[in-house]
């Protein structure tokens, strides 16, 4: 299925459970809010996002403990899914997801966590539905775009798993 098929069956199936989401977006910075904008009645189940792609904007709007940064960089799953938390307490939605992860270098690149390794967390009235740690290959913008496409998927796949 292409993106803009994957898009319009995810609108359907969040309308159909009148499901509301929002994001918490660091490396993707806005672009699945954007997308997600773009489907049909949209309006019915968007309720926004947040782009916290700078450490200080994920401890002083997200609420994220710096010592938690510290520890795990801030791109990690720890992180990740810290900063879908602290979405959830400032967006009330149904669905959160949070996204960071490395696109490019000058972050927490390593041998074990390289450039396009991305992190990808989603919750369901608090309950996390899905978490998982993925690389990509390309250049920046293939990453993220990569990045939006797998969230979708993961997203399209858990309210598929509902629907039965």
């Amino acid at each position: 299925m292409d993106n803009k098929n994957l898009y319009e069956k995810i609108g359907e199936l969040l309308i159909a459970h009148d499901f509301t989401i929002a994001f918490a977006e660091s490396a993707t910075a806005g672009r699945l809010s954007a997308d997600f904008s773009l489907i049909e009645d949209a309006g019915k189940f968007l309720k926004g996002g947040v782009v916290c792609y700078d450490a200080c904007i994920k401890e002083d709007m997200l609420h994220v403990d710096h010592e938690l940064i510290e520890k795990y960089t801030p791109e990690s799953m720890e992180v990740t899914e810290a900063i879908t938390f602290g979405l959830s307490k400032i967006i009330k939605a149904d669905i959160h997801i949070g996204v960071t992860g490395l696109t490019c270098p000058g972050g927490s690149e390593s041998e074990s966590k390289p450039v396009g390794t991305m992190f990808i967390y989603g919750s369901f009235q608090g309950a996390p539905i899905f978490a998982e740690r993925i690389k990509f290959d390309g250049n920046k913008s293939e990453i993220v775009a990569a990045t939006v496409s797998h969230c979708a998927t993961l997203l399209y796949r858990y309210l598929q798993s509902i629907s039965r």
